[in-house]
């Protein structure tokens, strides 16, 4: 007959409580149940807690419980392999730390990992296999976060509901000091892994689709003018890595590329085809094929060849430090992305250039120097907006591969009264078309 005891071993408080499970003289194994208890409420006469508290009765009840389950199993298949391993499956069993075969899980968190581990087979914003690294890393940093905010409670895809959205934003927003940009885009994460699980046959809550994610205005477009591209094109400069960042630069603000779209060319992308000289590349993040003539003004910036290879990481370090150079110092409303601590403060660098206490990064909201808060996305934006008005829209789109004209409006740095500048300039030069001038 097998049977199940539960003992303590040592007087730490708390200590863990250990489960024997023996029959006849085949079997005598021993597994910690994943339970702890005060040993002065333990009962060592019994081998069971002191019945002294609704929670020690509830603990007994689960030790009970958990020891039926184990001897029915053993007794509904005697001959299977009864070992350490089978044991601690029984034990996980019981605690909902393993599900029954042909069971999904219905935890968030567990949903998660589903996408990460099938992320070499889900269709991605090109049209192929496979998720790009930085949407992985995303559901990473959402399982993390959602970890953090549940801590020993397990939330469940059920669980997210129009209050847990509002709550689990606040979480973010208030005790965790992330941006409302990045809050709405975890949201947005989540109910994305809830449509996963739902299309995986689990249920999802009536309330799913009215939580609120979405996207948050821009506080301030960062852009580069004409005028302050001048200055850094006439600025001297001493350092041969800071001159090799201004060609990029340059260059990056006259093809209208994201970052690494920019880094990435070399002489292949250059080509001449019925009389025209041109780059062709196609699009790290969009997958899209684009091709831009090259003008005099990006034959004046490669003159004597492109740029040496740098990381997109440097290539943003190197901006803040040009754009320094070239006093681009015109306070403005933007987030920089900085170490903070637990207030949420930004945390100063020693004379090392160390940080001085551990945080985490953050995009911190704040009036900036505009230097401060440059990266490489200048350049695509840069180009966006400058040329606006002077070419015609699906032109510069085509460039810049926006899919709609709404969101390419949404994009560049134009306020009303640019737009408004813009009209009156328009009928100024149709009245002197029209008188002859």
């Amino acid at each position: 007959m097998a049977t199940v005891t539960f003992r303590l071993k040592g007087v730490r408080n708390p200590s863990p409580i250990y489960l024997q499970f023996r029959h006849e003289n085949k079997h005598n194994l021993w597994k910690k149940t994943g339970k702890v208890i005060d040993p002065k409420n333990w009962n060592p006469g019994t081998k069971k807690p002191f019945l002294r508290t609704p929670e020690l009765k509830d603990l007994a009840i689960d030790l009970r419980d958990l020891g039926i389950q184990i001897t029915d199993s053993f007794n509904e298949s005697p001959n299977r392999t009864i070992d350490g391993d089978w044991l601690q499956k029984q034990i996980d069993l019981f605690n909902g730390d393993l599900l029954p075969e042909g069971q999904k899980s219905d935890l968030i968190t567990d949903s998660i990992q589903h996408i990460i581990d099938t992320a070499n087979v889900r269709e991605n914003s090109k049209g192929g296999l496979g998720l790009s690294k930085s949407r992985i890393n995303s559901y990473k940093n959402l399982q993390r976060i959602l970890k953090d905010y549940q801590g020993k409670k397990k939330f469940k895809i059920q669980d997210v509901d129009i209050s847990f959205g509002k709550s689990f934003l606040s979480w973010m927003l208030n005790k965790r000091n992330y941006s409302e940009g990045y809050s709405k885009k975890k949201i947005d994460d989540l109910k994305t892994v809830c449509g996963d699980a739902e299309i995986n046959g689990l249920k999802v809550n009536a309330q799913l689709k009215k939580v609120k994610g979405g996207k948050t205005k821009n506080e301030q477009i960062i852009y580069l003018s004409p005028e302050e591209l001048k200055k850094i094109e006439y600025t001297e400069l001493v350092s041969e890595a800071l001159k090799n960042a201004r060609k990029w630069l340059l260059l990056g603000c006259n093809l209208g590329q994201r970052g690494q779209d920019l880094l990435n060319l070399n002489e292949n992308n250059f080509v001449t085809r019925n009389g025209l000289y041109l780059i062709e590349l196609t699009q790290q993040k969009t997958g899209k094929q684009v091709t831009i003539p090259v003008l005099p003004t990006t034959k004046e910036i490669l003159k004597g060849g492109l740029p040496y290879k740098i990381s997109l990481q440097k290539f943003n370090t190197q901006l803040k430090d040009l754009c320094e150079e070239a006093k681009i110092n015109e306070k403005i409303f933007a987030g920089k992305i900085t170490m903070v601590n637990d207030k949420g403060e930004e945390i100063k660098k020693d004379d090392k250039g160390k940080y001085v206490e551990k945080g985490e990064k953050r995009k911190l909201l704040g009036d900036w120097p505009k230097y401060q808060v440059i990266s490489s996305h200048v350049c695509r934006r840069s180009f966006a907006t400058n040329t606006y008005g002077k070419l015609p829209t699906p032109l510069i789109m085509q460039i810049t591969a926006h899919g709609t004209e709404k969101t390419f409006l949404g994009y560049i740095g134009k306020s009303s009264m640019d737009y408004a500048q813009q009209i009156s300039d328009y009928y100024l030069n149709q009245t002197k078309n029209n008188n002859g001038l």
